[in-house]
C-alpha cells in the first residue's frame, strides 16, 4: 500500500524512491509488526482474560503445567494481525506470491480459530473434529498448490531441487507438485502446532526459520544472486522477504508476552497459520528439503508423536514418557526454561546449516 503511494508521489518527491529498496521495506515491516504486537498485546490479553478464554491443561502431563490453567489463549491472533498489517503496508500488493502466502495464513488461521473457539468457549474438549480440521487444511494446501501451478511463470517454479547438489533438478508433473505442496503446507502447519506446548518453544524457532526463508526468498528473487549461488531463480519471490520480516517482528512481539512464564499462549489460531505460511514459502522458493532441516525441531516433535502412537498400537509400550518429545524431557526432570532454550539453540544451528546450502553446492 505505502509502496504504491511512494511510487505515485516519487515524481514530485524523489526521496520516496528509497522505498523501492526491498531491504529497507523489510526492516520497516519487521519494525511495524513488532510495534503493533507490543502495542495491542496488553489490550488483547486483557480481553482474552475478561472473556475467560484460558488454557485447559491435561492432568496426565507434567505437574508444573497445572498452574498454567486459565492463562489466556488464542494469542496467535495478535501475531496474525501484526503480520497482515505490516505486510499490507510494505509489500508490493501486485505480487502473486504475497497473496498466496497471506491466503494460506488466513485459511489456516481460520481453521485454528474454530478449533480454539470450540475448545475454549464452547467447552468442547475435542474442538474441531479431526476429519473436518484436515479437510479445511487440505482445502488450503491444495488451493495454494493449484494457484502456484497455474500461475507459474518459469520452469523453476515447479522444479524439485536438492540442497548441496546444484546439478539436480527434476521438473515436477501436476500431481507430484500438488502432493509435494500439500504435504509441505499441511505438514508444517501441524508440526508447528505440535511444538507449541511450552512458553515460547514454537514461536522463536518459527521466527528463525522465517528469517532464513527471507534470505532464500531475497536471493531467489534476484537473478544475479541466484546465478552466483546456483540456487533456483524464482522471479518475484524476493517480495516474500517482506512477509518473512513481518512474521519475524510479530513473532518477537508475541514472545515479549509469551516468554516464560507466559502471559498468553498462541493457540491453534497462531500455530496452524504460522506453520502453513512457512510451508508455503518453502515451496515458492523451492527449498522444501532445506526447510525440513532448518525446522528440525518441528520435524522431531512430529516424529515423536508418530513413533509414540505407532509403538503403543503395535507393542503396547511407549517409547517416550510423553509425546511430543518436549514433555518427555520435562518428565525426565529438565526445567521448562531449559527445554525451551536448548531447543532454541538446536534450531539456531539447524538454521545456520540450512543457510550454508546457499553456497555449498
Amino acid at each position: 500500500m505505502l509502496l504504491w503511494l511512494a511510487r505515485e508521489l516519487s515524481a514530485e518527491l524523489t526521496f520516496l524512491n528509497v522505498f523501492s529498496y526491498l531491504t529497507l521495506r523489510a526492516i520497516l515491516a519487521a519494525t511495524s509488526a513488532l510495534a503493533i504486537a507490543l502495542l495491542i498485546g496488553p489490550w488483547m490479553i486483557e480481553r482474552l482474560s475478561r472473556y475467560q478464554i484460558g488454557q485447559v491443561v491435561r492432568d496426565d502431563g507434567p505437574k508444573t503445567h497445572l498452574k498454567k490453567a486459565g492463562t489466556p489463549t488464542m494469542g496467535g491472533l495478535l501475531i496474525l494481525v501484526a503480520i497482515a498489517v505490516a505486510t499490507l503496508l510494505w509489500a508490493d500488493l501486485a505480487n502473486r506470491f504475497v497473496w498466496v502466502v497471506l491466503g494460506v495464513t488466513a485459511i489456516f488461521g481460520a481453521v485454528g480459530f474454530v478449533d480454539d473457539y470450540l475448545k475454549l468457549i464452547k467447552k468442547n474438549p475435542r474442538g474441531l473434529v479431526a476429519r473436518w480440521k484436515y479437510f479445511w487444511q487440505s482445502v488450503g494446501g491444495i488451493g495454494a498448490a493449484l494457484v502456484l501451478w497455474y500461475t507459474a511463470k518459469s520452469p523453476a517454479d515447479t522444479t524439485f531441487y536438492l540442497p548441496f547438489v546444484k546439478s539436480f533438478a527434476v521438473p515436477l508433473g501436476f500431481l507430484a507438485f500438488l502432493l509435494l505442496t500439500y504435504l509441505m503446507i499441511v505438514g508444517m502447519s501441524n508440526a508447528v502446532n505440535l511444538t507449541d506446548g511450552l512458553d515460547g518453544l514454537a514461536i522463536m524457532p518459527a521466527v528463525m526459520v522465517a528469517a532464513a526463508l527471507g534470505v532464500f526468498a531475497y536471493a531467489s528473487g534476484n537473478a544475479v544472486f541466484a546465478q552466483y549461488l546456483a540456487i533456483p531463480a524464482v522471479p518475484q519471490a524476493g517480495e516474500l522477504l517482506i512477509f518473512c520480516a513481518a512474521l519475524g517482528g510479530a513473532g518477537l512481539g508475541f514472545l515479549w508476552f509469551n516468554s516464560y512464564p507466559a502471559q498468553v499462549f498462541m493457540g491453534d489460531i497462531g500455530a496452524l497459520a504460522i506453520g502453513g505460511a512457512l510451508g508455503a514459502i518453502a515451496v515458492i522458493v523451492r527449498q522444501e528439503l532445506v526447510v525440513l532441516v532448518m525446522g528440525g525441531i518441528f520435524v522431531l516433535e512430529t516424529a515423536s508423536v508418530i513413533l509414540q502412537v505407532a509403538s503403543f498400537k503395535l507393542t503396547g509400550k511407549r517409547i517416550f514418557r510423553m509425546a511430543p518429545i518436549h514433555h518427555h524431557f520435562e518428565l525426565k526432570g529438565w526445567a521448562e526454561p531449559k527445554v525451551i532454550v536448548r531447543f532454541w539453540i538446536i534450531t539456531l544451528f539447524l538454521v545456520l546449516a540450512g543457510l550454508s546450502t546457499l553456497k555449498l553446492r
